[in-house]
């Protein structure tokens, strides 16, 4: 059939789209915005890489010796002031007597006498269940928080005159706290083996480790997983008196003067 030369043209074929063609251009635009965000995110670096998590390790270890100077630092200005008090003080032997007392019961003071070590350890690496338990998880075979202050509240309870965590002696404010596997006591990191020191009559401080639910429960992992547990009698050993800042500190809301 002839059509007409004035006749207008026939408009264009629409071009059709097809699922496929559609979901191809969203994979990848949606390919192109990860690896912006990414880029953006990274600023060129290796996300794989655990360089963040070292710089955070290296940190802590940092601020951990430096804790320590200041620490010895602190000690050496406190014995000065104290020296000066007592010079300057002009008090009694009876009001003399009164102040050490309670740097004893601070622990300020250096405190000697019998006593004993308990040693904490992890697990080694290659440790299996013994015969009758179940297999271990990863957190059998590692030293939690609970474990410390079992040993820490039932060395009181049995009468210590003192107690020593680590390098560091303990006061009515230390706080016995475990992140991951490593031990935060003011201010300072420590890894296991833990080593804590009580002085005191040793029977009663082996009785009162005997007695703890919370301790007994720890053994059975001992038992189990091979977890470390040594105790070590001193016929006579001193602790030093703690030597870091003694302030107060706690939460406040936020806002608050």
């Amino acid at each position: 059939m002839s059509t007409s030369t004035g006749a207008p043209p026939e408009p264009a074929r629409r071009r059709r789209w097809r699922p496929v063609r559609l979901l191809t251009a969203a994979v990848f635009a949606l390919a192109g915005l990860i690896f912006v965000t990414s880029f953006n995110t990274a600023k060129g670096t290796n996300l794989r890489t655990d360089d963040s998590l070292l710089r955070l390790s290296d940190l802590v270890r940092e601020r951990s010796h430096k804790n320590g100077r200041l620490d010895e630092t602190t000690a050496a200005v406190r014995e000065q002031v104290d020296a000066l008090a007592r010079r300057d003080a002009g008090s009694s032997t009876e009001e003399d007597a009164r102040l050490r007392a309670l740097e004893e019961a601070a622990g300020t003071t250096e405190v000697a006498g019998d006593g004993l070590t308990v040693t904490l350890d992890d697990a080694p690496p290659d440790a299996q269940a013994a015969p009758g338990y179940p297999e271990p998880q990863a957190n059998d075979l590692v030293i939690h928080q609970q474990d410390l202050q079992a040993v820490v509240n039932a060395l009181w309870k049995g009468g210590a005159k003192g107690i020593r965590v680590m390098d560091q002696r303990l006061i009515s404010t230390s706080a016995v706290r475990c992140v991951g596997n490593t031990l935060i006591l003011q201010g300072r990191v420590y890894s296991p083996p833990y080593k804590i020191t009580a002085v005191g009559d040793a029977g009663d401080l082996q009785r009162a480790l005997d007695g703890s639910t919370a301790v007994r429960n720890y053994l059975l992992y001992v038992k189990a997983y091979g977890l470390g547990w040594k105790v070590d009698d001193h016929d006579g050993i001193s602790l030093p008196g703690y030597n870091g800042a003694v302030e107060l500190h706690h939460a406040k809301p936020a806002g608050a003067p």
